[in-house]
């Protein structure tokens, strides 16, 4: 844990996952909504040969979201299909304004598909924020309220505005007791990401996805997809997260899910610190670890992926910058690679952001 924004890595920290859970299965519907959206496309899966033999595996694949349905990240998968199911449920009587609090690019995808929609966006941003982003949240056609709090001081103006007037919808990424229906849609929304990795993969099951990883929703959807049934069983699913907003390695360390206080990171994105209610009873019987990784190790991971043809913003490099942090002590008498991974092993990190998505002062 962190404060006053000084960076203390958890380094890593095992799951308690249980190896008989198995969770509901992802709703259908998502996949064939995105599929008939203007810009649609399947994101590449790129293999990255020379970062495998660098860490010693089988194969390492990039899972590039940088030109996601328009936008610079995945967002746009979970907001697309809340905002449709928002509209559908609540937009009969007229306009809406759409609340939310963002980092960045949860906002802009809310902004994006609420004008698309025919319907107005309100996004809070918390400090840290760099300016272009919120410009590009603008540019949306949002009103844009900027705060001096953390983010979960963004959420909590985002909830007041929505409570405030009867044509206004929260759309947040995160659930909390009383509030789950909308950030389940984002989650659902996100499983399209998943089963275009099934796809790409060709029936081969990665042995180790890595997810960066927030309040978890991402996190949520990846634990979904690979503990619902047998076939993912095999496949570990660790989260990385900035070592100023470790909230998951946190809450697997006291066994329960809690708030941790945040510093500023370059992994805007990132920059959380309570696990989503919603995700929290995954992680705790699903997943198999936490890692916190620094900016510095983010940058560096951003700079190789750029150079293996893969433009990461810091939220997207950051789980290679993990994957890195997992291998660093294999030939040596510390605490090793704690998945067991090795030449044969197939390893997907999800680039969840573009270099442009997350600007940098």
């Amino acid at each position: 844990m962190t404060t006053g924004g000084e960076q203390t890595a958890y380094g890593w920290v095992a799951g308690r996952r249980q190896r008989d859970f198995r969770c509901a299965a992802p709703p259908s519907g998502a996949l064939a909504f995105h599929r008939q959206l203007p810009g649609y496309a399947v994101t590449p899966l790129t293999p990255l040969p020379r970062l495998a033999e660098e860490l010693g595996l089988g194969a390492v694949y990039a899972k590039d979201e940088s030109s996601r349905l328009g936008l610079p990240a995945f967002k746009g998968l979970g907001a697309s299909w809340a905002v449709r199911r928002v509209v559908e449920e609540f937009g009969s009587t007229g306009p809406l304004t759409l609340a939310t609090a963002t980092d960045g690019n949860h906002g802009r995808a809310v902004a994006r598909f609420a004008r698309l929609e025919g319907h107005r966006a309100a996004v809070f941003v918390p400090r840290g924020v760099h300016p272009d982003a919120i410009s590009a949240i603008r540019a949306e056609g949002a009103d844009v309220t900027s705060l001096d709090g953390d983010y979960d001081d963004a959420v909590s103006a985002a909830r007041q505005f929505a409570d405030s007037a009867p044509d206004r919808v929260l759309v947040q990424d995160m659930a909390w007791e009383g509030y789950d229906r909308i950030p389940q849609w984002i989650v659902d929304g996100y499983d399209t990401l998943f089963a275009e990795i099934d796809d790409q993969l060709d029936g081969r099951q990665p042995d180790l996805v890595i997810v960066p990883t927030g309040v978890g929703s991402l996190l949520q959807a990846a634990l979904t997809h690979y503990r619902h049934d047998t076939t993912g069983q095999r496949t570990a699913v660790v989260a990385v997260e900035p070592a100023s907003a470790a909230c998951v390695a946190a809450s697997l360390t006291a066994g329960r899910a809690i708030a941790v206080a945040t510093g500023l990171t370059t992994m805007a994105g990132l920059n959380c610190g309570t696990p989503s209610s919603l995700a929290w009873p995954l992680i705790a019987a699903g997943l198999d670890g936490a890692i916190a990784v620094d900016d510095a190790a983010s940058a560096v991971a951003a700079r190789d992926l750029e150079s293996e043809g893969v433009a990461a913003g810091p939220c997207g490099a950051a789980p290679l910058a993990g994957l890195r942090a997992l291998r660093a002590d294999r030939d040596s008498a510390g605490p090793g690679d704690p998945l067991d991974l090795g030449p044969g092993s197939l390893v997907v990190v999800l680039v969840t952001e573009g270099a442009e998505a997350n600007p940098q002062t």
